[in-house]
């Protein structure tokens, strides 16, 4: 039975990765430290939803551990007493590009210092493979689109500029140390227990309430929203190990992307809401716009995302009306 530790496994991608690898059998030890950047009783009520994954017929063993990757040797003794780990998913992460611009130095200590620590770790435990999620952010300035792999990397935030660095470590991992690895480049994840900072949580709280939405900016700038059941099962996939890692880097995304005025368009629609906008100043460090090519994810995993967006929004939107707490800690 393959054996698997997820990273920041009480946040939102960490928690549906983990819940997912324990219903395929998978064994699973999750570490986070349940940093209050956002309210931990919603990283809590994550890790409920793991626990009930490894409650199922067939689920794989589960076990939690609280620790701080910015310290090398809680990663190591993670690592040491896991047993035989086919994977590590690496997805703890300072997040946000707001917060990395007011505090640069807490992105660096755990987007950077933590990833190399987990990646030192996880070489000297002899891991099979070291599956690093990274972020759209490190394209920053738009030379083109649909950014592919070979874009310029020239990222306008502290957060883009420590997720490059911490996926040049995977690479030099990889050629120096021979240790598999990978960096999952992700596009916008949205979806039920997403982070109560982001956008679509941001908006729904009010369209609900009939208050208006506060957007950054004229609204013009676009992204590439995708599902979270598309970026957990590419990371599945990479625990097929006839799937070459060799420090390459990734887009996962849903290959499309609109802009936030279109995408409030869809949420009037879907909540009922006639509430408009009011616009504030452009947010220091934010992207103009994201879009993924995922020609490589095709060809190396297979990868399709099967969700388009109004239907991942009607799922959020359920979830989020069904769930008085999710609202009331939305920020």
């Amino acid at each position: 039975m393959a054996r698997a530790v997820v990273t920041g496994g009480a946040g939102f991608i960490g928690s549906h990765l983990a819940a997912r690898l324990l219903r395929e059998g998978v064994d699973v030890t999750v570490v986070d430290n349940l940093d209050p950047y956002y309210d931990v009783r919603m990283k809590r009520r994550n890790l409920q939803a793991v626990e009930a994954a490894a409650g199922g017929e067939g689920a794989g063993d589960y076990a939690f551990v609280e620790a701080d990757i910015t310290g090398l040797e809680a990663c190591r003794a993670v690592l040491g007493h896991s047993g035989r780990v086919d994977a590590v998913y690496h997805e703890a992460a300072q997040p946000g590009v707001g917060p990395s611009v007011k505090d640069p130095y807490k992105s660096l200590r755990v987007n950077v210092q933590g990833t190399l620590n987990m990646l030192t770790a996880a070489r000297d435990a002899r891991v099979a493979r070291f599956v690093n999620a990274s972020s759209s952010s490190v394209y920053g300035r738009v030379s083109y689109l649909p950014f592919d792999e070979d874009h310029p990397t020239r990222p306008v935030s502290p957060y883009g500029v420590t997720k490059l660095a911490a996926e040049h470590y995977c690479r030099v991992f990889y050629e120096v140390h021979g240790l598999p690895t990978i960096s999952l480049r992700y596009f916008t994840v949205y979806g039920p227990r997403m982070r109560p900072d982001l956008a679509i949580p941001r908006f729904c709280k009010r369209l609900l309430a009939g208050v208006p939405p506060v957007v950054f900016g004229d609204g013009e700038q676009s992204r590439d929203y995708t599902y979270i059941d598309d970026i957990v099962e590419a990371n599945y996939r990479l625990l097929d190990p006839k799937v070459l890692l060799e420090g390459q880097s990734l887009n996962v995304g849903s290959g499309r992307r609109i802009s936030i005025n279109d995408l409030l368009d869809v949420l009037r629609r879907l909540t009922g809401s006639t509430v408009e906008a009011v616009h504030e100043g452009r947010a220091p460090g934010d992207a103009q716009d994201t879009w993924a090519a995922i020609d490589d994810a095709r060809r190396l995993l297979g990868y399709e995302p099967t969700t388009r967006l109004e239907q991942g929004l009607r799922a959020f939107l359920d979830y989020f009306a069904s769930d008085a707490e999710a609202r009331e800690l939305t920020m």
